[in-house]
């Protein structure tokens, strides 16, 4: 068991004094980073209430398992209010989730979620997108949209914006004058929640996709651990570089205990009058799904969408076709289920 894990397992049985459950039950320990060089723990922890008198007396609480039990001298907690209920992740929604993840960037994770996204709706499905990748979210601009800033409905929740008939949510929609997010692990943890407890997603949403950041880093174990139930679609290409740490990804997946529902290899070969040129390799998909004991489920290859669009594919080209076919496949698996 590792640092993070004792501190969350040490903490279980604190009581929340305003629902009197212990953070166990509330699944209250929200983000856990540890910096050991100056043996300080960081923590965002939900409550119930958030008044000054709960705050005071969890932290009291906290403090004597992290300084005195466990033996760190710093520690740092940040509070948010237990929104689970109502919001897009109370299992009274029955939403469905598909994360796409990766083990590297550069591989079109973003654009295999937006394309999955716009097929899951061209099939007759009502969709969401939350743009989870932090440090790089791409949706908006592969969707073609104007970077506004979100606006608040009467109930304070942030109004999700819509493309192609899906609604979305990016990182991209808090950002100021391009400048890159130097954020840390709470301020991310926070944004993230926001994503999933504090946006007005219409009552009908069926499928949400996840464009997950690259990488098994804090970010994406912290969005896994907000949505248990999410499958999983790992993006690779044919070039073993990527196919070999795309494997980390579904091994990460795995150990959360999260289904994965096959491999998409993207940039598996460039028409080139009619020739498919493999600039990339091959195998690298085929690679993966059997490392992980899953399904190779779409070869998507190089293109450029042919209106002129900087990302989504129309039904009148073939690797529009070919997201159609994925969607159909995601979907017979999820709910034959």
């Amino acid at each position: 068991m590792n640092a993070k894990e004792t501190i969350k397992k040490a903490l279980g049985a604190i009581e929340d004094p305003s629902n009197n459950q212990t953070f166990e039950q509330n699944n209250a320990v929200r983000y856990v980073s540890v910096e050991e060089d100056e043996n300080k723990v960081n923590l965002v922890i939900g409550i119930a209430k958030d008044d000054d008198e709960t705050k005071k007396q969890v932290k009291r609480r906290i403090a004597k398992v992290i300084k005195i039990d466990l033996g760190y001298k710093g520690l740092k907690i940040d509070f948010e209010l237990l929104k689970k209920k109502d919001s897009i992740v109370d299992e009274k929604r029955k939403i469905k989730y598909i994360g796409v993840a990766s083990g590297k960037g550069g591989v079109g994770k973003s654009t295999v979620a937006a394309n999955l996204a716009v097929a899951l709706k061209r099939i007759g499905k009502q969709v969401g997108i939350i743009d989870a990748d932090i440090y790089g979210s791409s949706i908006p601009t592969l969707f073609n949209m104007d970077i506004l800033a979100p606006r608040a409905d009467e109930n304070e929740k942030i109004i999700p914006f819509e493309t192609h008939g899906i609604e979305l949510i990016s990182t991209e929609f808090f950002i100021k004058d391009d400048k890159p997010v130097m954020w840390r692990g709470p301020m991310l943890g926070k944004m993230l929640n926001n994503f999933f407890y504090d946006v007005a997603w219409k009552e009908d949403i069926e499928y949400i996709v996840v464009d997950l950041p690259p990488g098994t880093g804090d970010v994406a174990l912290d969005i896994q651990k907000l949505i248990p139930e999410s499958e999983m679609v790992i993006v690779t290409t044919p070039h073993p570089s990527a196919s070999h740490i795309a494997r980390r990804a579904g091994y990460a997946a795995k150990s959360l205990n999260h289904d994965i529902l096959g491999v998409v290899e993207n940039m598996a070969w460039l028409n080139h009058n009619g020739e498919a040129l493999k600039i990339f390799g091959e195998g690298g998909g085929k690679e993966v799904s059997d490392k992980l004991e899953t399904d190779l489920l779409q070869q998507i290859p190089i293109g450029q969408p042919e209106d002129g669009h900087p990302g989504i594919y129309s039904m009148g080209e073939d690797i529009g076709v070919a997201y159609i076919g994925l969607a159909n496949k995601l979907v017979k698996t999820i709910e034959d289920k």
